[in-house]
């Protein structure tokens, strides 16, 4: 599957932003849909996962109660909303895509077969 994410930008803290990752090429419902980040000299974490059919998500402690992941498995994307946005939320954020569902490893990077390419969030103070 190949995926195509959006709706990065600068924005200022406190602000909500929607992030966008379209797939194609692949049976989207079948995948568990997972959002990463990367900022600056960070190594990649774990954002927050949303399973087949989008009844069940998981998230990092950092975003909890903040971000919320959502899924249109007719439109094959899935959704990112952000909001009160920090400046420590500042990076690239990646979509990636597993066709298989193993709940302890789904915050590892290597637990995905295909990425999207990234968008940029950056948050000012």
């Amino acid at each position: 599957v190949q995926l195509q994410a959006s709706g990065g930008g600068l924005v200022q803290a406190g602000d909500s932003l929607r992030l966008s990752c379209a797939a194609s090429g692949g049976t989207f419902r079948s995948y568990t849909m997972t959002w990463f980040r990367q900022a600056p000299g960070k190594e990649r974490e774990f954002v927050t996962s949303i399973f087949r059919n989008g009844g069940r998500t998981y998230y990092a402690d950092s975003v909890k109660g903040r971000f919320i992941a959502s899924r249109d498995n007719a439109q094959n994307t899935v959704y990112l909303q952000m909001n009160s946005l920090k400046p420590e939320d500042t990076a690239v954020y990646s979509c990636a895509a597993s066709a298989r569902v193993i709940l302890s490893a789904i915050t590892s990077p290597t637990h995905y077969d295909s990425w999207g390419q990234g968008t940029l969030v950056t948050v000012s103070s």
